[in-house]
């Protein structure tokens, strides 16, 4: 691996939360090795490292240093001989080669490491779990798209984005889907009849627009275990299995999955005192917040608080939780992880996305 490679998989102590993870995003191998101020090795830093900080704190501004697991394990540049042993041990997937400096000089990698991206599919994680998608809306940010095809419809890459979501939750071992429907929805079900899936869909007709939450209680089926709630318009790359496992873990009424979101202002800032005095000035500065993505895992004794036929959206549903005190939580994902079609910028980029490769 050369210098310029090998810089994708290193960060220094100092790196924010934010700038360590655009680094992971960028590097698809879900880690860091963290070098001190010398470029000695002192730590490695995962995605997961960054997910529990992020749950545990809610600091986007934490430091690699606060995060990051002390005793990395890695090989000595005279221990090579060794290198495909520890790649074999259970859980090691890469491992960082080091001189008698503690100076990286090269990072080892399992073959099927890279190629999974850091995801690890468990194809029985979701069995039994039902998964309910909302599909009603008219999708009036995409016309004229949307005169044409129901949103669920519109194509990302050659396969409409609900063909995509529901593919998604079908390798994690979903295979029981309940999905709302209203605009165009003979089309939809027409779709889905010619294409004969491999799961099971329950339509649920939504005769009047009842909002993002409203028609889950048109849905006829008790049911006994949490369960998924999402958009239809929403891509997810993440381990559902452990999502799941955690938001069983956590005591969460509702866990919502969100991302983290950077946004740039495009103007010089100014920060000014009283009287009209500048005291700085900011160029472009960056945004970062942690993003409702529109998925949801729900404990199903919650939906009862879903009023039969009114317009209730999942954030009204989070607002009734949050006044009774209900524990409500968040399951943090990278801003790579998560792409939105709800408006053509976003379509174009989660098109260019999938057909470079980085989401399936």
């Amino acid at each position: 691996m050369n210098k310029e490679e090998l810089q994708k998989y290193i960060g220094t102590e100092e790196l924010t939360v934010i700038e360590a993870m655009q680094k992971i995003d960028a590097n698809t191998a879900g880690l860091l090795y963290i070098v001190d101020e010398k470029r000695k090795l002192s730590g490695c830093l995962t995605d997961g490292d960054i997910r529990r900080w992020i749950i545990r704190t809610g600091d986007l501004r934490g430091r690699a240093l606060q995060m990051m697991n002390r005793n990395p394990r890695y090989l000595l540049t005279t221990e090579l001989h060794k290198e495909k042993k520890g790649l074999e041990e259970k859980g090691i997937y890469s491992m960082p080669i080091i001189n008698a400096d503690r100076e990286i000089v090269d990072i080892v990698f399992r073959e099927e490491r890279v190629a999974a991206c850091g995801i690890t599919t468990d194809s029985a994680a979701l069995e039994g779990v039902p998964v309910i998608i909302m599909a009603g809306g008219k999708g009036t940010r995409l016309y004229p798209y949307t005169k044409i095809l129901p949103k669920p419809l519109i194509p990302i890459g050659e396969i409409p984005i609900l063909e995509r979501i529901f593919n998604r939750f079908y390798k994690f071992g979903a295979k029981e889907f309940f999905l709302t429907v209203n605009y165009k929805k003979e089309i939809i079900k027409s779709y889905f009849f010619e294409l004969r899936p491999p799961y099971k869909i329950h339509y649920v007709d939504e005769e009047i627009p009842l909002g993002t939450a409203g028609s889950i209680r048109l849905i006829d089926r008790n049911f006994e275990s949490p369960v998924i709630i999402t958009n239809c318009d929403t891509l997810v790359e993440a381990d559902f299995g452990k999502i799941l496992e955690y938001h069983a873990a956590s005591g969460n009424s509702i866990t919502v999955i969100s991302a983290l979101k950077n946004i740039v202002v495009p103007y010089g800032v100014l920060h000014a005192q009283k009287n009209g005095i500048v005291a700085s000035m900011e160029e472009k500065p960056q945004l970062s917040y942690m993003i409702n993505t529109g998925m949801y895992i729900v404990d199903p004794i919650y939906l009862k608080l879903i009023p039969e036929g009114k317009v209730f959206h999942m954030t009204d549903l989070i607002a009734c939780l949050l006044e009774q005190e209900k524990r409500v939580g968040m399951y943090p994902i990278s801003e790579n992880s998560f792409l939105d079609m709800g408006e053509f910028e976003e379509m174009k980029k989660m098109e260019e996305r999938i057909n470079s490769g980085d989401m399936n």
